[in-house]
């Protein structure tokens, strides 16, 4: 296992595979993954082979910001989420602006920022068993990584605007009804069935699938994007100092710091995130 939170693989299929490896920490996004994951993108970019594979070691896909992260930072607060949203969403601008396709395969929770990340791919696999919650409204923040650019051109306004304001959990199989996700195989099969399509991909007429994927997206969309990013970013920095946010994230911590001081383990430093 790398003890990088973020990997790049390259196969000799042309399968680019982008990895999120911090899976005790369910891939949480803290300001040195984010920062990893900006990093890796863009040597992603530098050379996309024939299709990219985004996919997460451990048991969740993404958990979202990491709260711990979050929370009790003061004034700087702001600053210090801004700066995660930032490097996070240059990720997500890149992985959508790649002109190869990209393949996510999502086990687990997809929570908070893992929302954006799993839905930029233009194919999305997701377990059976997997979870998506927005979860930003309940910590008193906003949605980020263009979880409110994406989801309204996924499964249209009225729909987005629930998912957002009520927090539910979708399964997996909810998600493939909705559109959210491609679709949804058995769990143990979801890493194998990305890699597959990924490779079949790659393999494909390239030219052809570059040009599909360019008329498929609308043009000037990418720079709609690159705006929403910005926004976003800004609307959730601003409300994360607040006195709201830290009252709710604290409140949301507080519970799983006393189990895993009745069960023995070690409480701080370890995550807690948007799911």
């Amino acid at each position: 296992m790398s003890t990088q939170p973020v990997r790049v693989v390259r196969h000799p299929d042309g399968v680019v595979e982008l990895r999120l490896e911090d899976p005790g920490r369910g891939n949480a996004l803290d300001l040195p993954t984010a920062e990893a994951l900006r990093d890796a993108t863009a040597e992603v970019a530098a050379d996309p082979g024939g299709a990219v594979l985004l996919r997460a070691a451990g048991a969740a896909f993404c958990v979202g910001g990491d709260l711990r992260a979050f929370a009790g930072r003061g004034e700087g607060t702001g600053a210090y989420v801004h700066a995660v949203a930032t490097a996070a969403h240059a990720a997500v601008r890149t992985l959508y602006e790649l002109p190869v396709p990209v393949v996510t395969a999502v086990r687990g929770a997809a929570a908070g920022g893992g929302i954006g990340l799993a839905l930029v791919g233009d194919i999305v696999l997701a377990a059976r068993s997997a979870r998506f919650r927005l979860a930003y409204t309940a910590m008193g923040l906003t949605p980020d990584c263009g979880a409110t650019w994406l989801l309204p051109r996924l499964v249209g306004p009225r729909l987005a605007t629930d998912l957002v304001l009520t927090n539910r959990v979708l399964t997996g199989d909810e998600a493939e009804l909705l559109g959210l996700v491609s679709r949804v195989v058995e769990g143990g099969e979801v890493d194998e069935a990305a890699y597959r399509t990924a490779a079949e991909l790659a393999g494909g007429a390239g030219e052809a699938l570059r040009a599909a994927k360019r008329l498929l997206r609308d043009e000037g969309a990418g720079e709609g994007l690159s705006r929403h990013l910005d926004e976003e970013a800004r609307l959730i920095a601003g409300l994360a100092g607040s006195d709201e946010a830290q009252a709710r994230m604290t409140a949301f911590l507080a519970p799983r710091v006393r189990a895993r001081v009745r069960s023995g383990q070690s409480a701080p430093g370890s995550p807690e995130s948007v799911s």
